[in-house]
């Protein structure tokens, strides 16, 4: 039974992967220490194996995704579980404390809770079903790469690297009787505006501001409803700016007496209509168009702006009736808990993957206040993720 979990071993792992430093991209340590503690728990080396989607990522990104292959005790359908190893860099140098049912960083940093607390679930299910000897389907753990800076390790996953399963469990969130069934899509695009220098004391006219490019741009989008919630004809979605400097990441003017003759702006639409991502990444192109044809030097003469876009991921939704939803609900009533169907407005790795075409659906291990100095792990949502993981992977004996 999924009580039997072995608990204290379980938030061992956790602490001890909480410990190790993985920001997105640099996941080799921990990804060693996944491997490592597989080991510890029966996994055979043989069932270890890295992909090699780290080298179909622009990025730079020092290991592929971890893929664990675990035959199954009977025949059926391959099941998989999957998790990101990665985090923010906000969690750079985090020290795990735990104090009481929580576990806290002990320093100003974030915690890595977001997704320690999944590498634990999925290590601590290899464990459980090879320590009691339990019963179960063939079953494939995919721990990915570079989820938080694109869903990247999943994106570039080869789904014949994971046998062909049927469905897929991902852990990534607070409450493990949340079940995400949905998510939204997105883009990420950016803008690069082509100014003209000049003196903004002596002959300010001689310039062409990319900083009023910018901000005639934004002005227009705000006026027309397409910066921050958008409701258009019964369409929703958001967008944002998230950053503007230079191709460096420094300040996009140097001087406050030269005319800003370069900016890079870099900025996102989301939506659960996959047409409207586009639409909303439309408005801001035909924005940036617009304002840069508004500002001219003394001759007549515009600047030039540069408007690029790529899918980040495409939005899912999974009926409430299909056999994967109904199979978490009822492993999450045999836990004693009602299970709470949800969709989300931020991107998963579930994305990707049912892009890939395996239906997959989102849990909870007890994360909180992620991607801030204030997150904190929830121990009693961490075992209850762990007892669902087991749940879920010993209850398709036909």
């Amino acid at each position: 039974m999924p009580s039997d979990v072995q608990i204290e071993p379980a938030i061992d792992r956790l602490m001890r992967f909480l410990s190790v430093e993985g920001i997105t991209g640099q996941e080799a340590a921990i990804a060693k220490e996944i491997q490592k503690a597989l080991g510890e728990v029966g996994v055979p080396a043989s069932a270890i194996r890295f992909d090699t989607a780290n080298e179909r990522i622009a990025l730079p990104t020092q290991t592929g995704n971890l893929i664990v292959n675990l035959p199954g005790t009977f025949s059926a359908p391959r099941i998989l579980f999957m998790t990101h190893m990665d985090t923010v860099p906000l969690c750079a140098g985090a020290e795990p404390v735990r104090k009481g049912n929580r576990i806290v960083p002990a320093g100003v940093t974030a915690l890595g809770g977001d997704n320690r607390t999944g590498c634990a679930v999925l290590v601590t299910l290899a464990a459980e079903l090879i320590r009691r000897k339990l019963p179960h389907p063939p079953i494939t753990l995919l721990f990915t790469v570079r989820e938080e800076s694109g869903l990247f390790g999943a994106r570039n996953v080869d789904p014949k690297d994971l046998h062909e399963p049927v469905m897929a469990f991902n852990f990534d969130g607070r409450s493990a009787a949340d079940v995400t069934i949905g998510a939204v899509g997105a883009d990420r695009w950016e803008v690069e505006i082509f100014g003209k220098a000049a003196h903004a004391g002596v002959h300010p006219e001689m310039g062409i501001s990319a900083t009023m490019i910018l901000s005639l741009a934004m002005a227009d989008l705000f006026k027309n409803g397409w910066f921050g919630k958008i409701v258009k004809e019964g369409h929703e979605g958001t967008s944002n700016i998230g950053s503007v400097g230079d191709k460096h990441g420094r300040s996009a003017g140097e001087a406050t007496n030269v005319v800003t003759d370069y900016i890079l702006i870099r900025g996102e639409s989301r939506s659960h209509d996959a047409k409207f991502v586009r639409s909303i990444t439309a408005a801001y192109k035909a924005a940036f168009s617009l304002a840069v044809k508004e500002v001219r030097d003394h001759k007549g003469r515009t600047g030039k702006v540069k408007f690029t876009s790529r899918l980040d991921y495409l939005p899912f939704r999974i009926k409430e009736n299909a056999p994967i939803v109904k199979h978490a609900m009822s492993a999450i009533r045999k836990l004693g808990r009602e299970p709470n169907l949800k969709v989300t407005n931020g991107g998963l790795d579930a994305n990707w993957m049912v892009k890939h075409g395996i239906p997959t659906i989102t849990f909870g291990a007890g994360q909180n206040e992620i991607h801030t100095v204030n997150e904190w792990v929830d121990l009693s949502e961490f075992e209850s993720g762990c007892r669902l993981a087991v749940a879920l992977a010993t209850a398709t004996k036909s």
